[in-house]
C-alpha cells in the first residue's frame, strides 16, 4: 500500500512539473500570437492611442521635478559584479549592449558593493519578458528586475531635446517683449 501511494505520489509530481512548463510555452505562445478563434475569426482586437495630451501631461511631470514623479516597473539585469574589475567590465557590458540595441536605454550604476547594469524601461512584467526574449541570444544570462524608475525614463530623449528648445525659444520671446 506504501509502494502504491509512492507511486502516485511520484506520477502527481511528475505530471504537475510538466504542466507547467507547458503553461511557460504556452504563454509565450499566446504573447507571440493573435487570438483567433475556431473558425479564423478574431476573438479580440486591442488598439492603444495615446492623445497628445498624454505626452504632454508627462513632460509637464517631469518638468516640475517633484521627488514623487516615480513609478514602479521592470528593466532587464544584464550585468552584477563586485570583483577587482567590475567596474571595467560593467563599462565594456553596457557599450556591448548599446551596440546591439540602439533603440533600449542602457543604465550602469553602482550598488554598494557591485557595479551593475541594466536595460529597458517596462511597466509590466510581461513588456519585461518579452523584452527579455528579444536579448536573450546576445545576453543570456540577462534576468528581470524591479525598478523605481521616473516618469523621464518613458518620454523619448527627441521630445526631451525639442522641449528644452521650445523653453529657449519662450525665454527668448519674453526678453524680446520685455525690450
Amino acid at each position: 500500500m506504501r509502494f502504491l501511494a509512492t507511486i502516485l505520489a511520484f506520477f502527481s509530481i511528475a505530471a504537475s512539473a510538466e504542466a507547467g512548463a507547458q503553461t511557460v510555452a504556452a504563454f509565450r505562445q499566446r504573447l507571440s500570437e493573435p487570438a483567433f478563434a475556431a473558425d479564423g475569426s478574431r476573438q479580440g482586437i486591442v488598439s492603444v492611442a495615446e492623445t497628445s495630451d498624454a505626452a504632454e501631461i508627462i513632460r509637464r511631470a517631469d518638468g516640475s521635478r517633484t521627488p514623487d514623479a516615480r513609478i514602479r516597473g521592470y528593466r532587464l539585469g544584464i550585468f552584477s559584479d563586485n570583483g577587482a574589475s567590475a567596474n571595467e567590465s560593467s563599462i565594456a557590458v553596457q557599450e556591448a549592449f548599446e551596440k546591439a540595441f540602439p533603440d533600449i536605454r542602457v543604465y550602469r550604476f553602482y550598488d554598494n558593493p557591485y557595479f551593475k547594469v541594466t536595460a529597458g524601461d517596462c511597466i509590466t512584467e510581461e513588456e519585461a519578458v518579452m523584452l527579455l526574449a528579444r536579448v536573450r541570444n546576445q545576453f543570456p544570462k540577462a534576468y528581470v528586475v524591479r525598478a523605481e524608475m521616473s516618469l523621464s525614463d518613458f518620454v523619448p530623449e527627441d521630445s526631451q531635446a525639442s522641449d528644452d528648445e521650445n523653453a529657449e525659444d519662450e525665454t527668448t520671446s519674453r526678453e524680446d517683449k520685455k525690450r
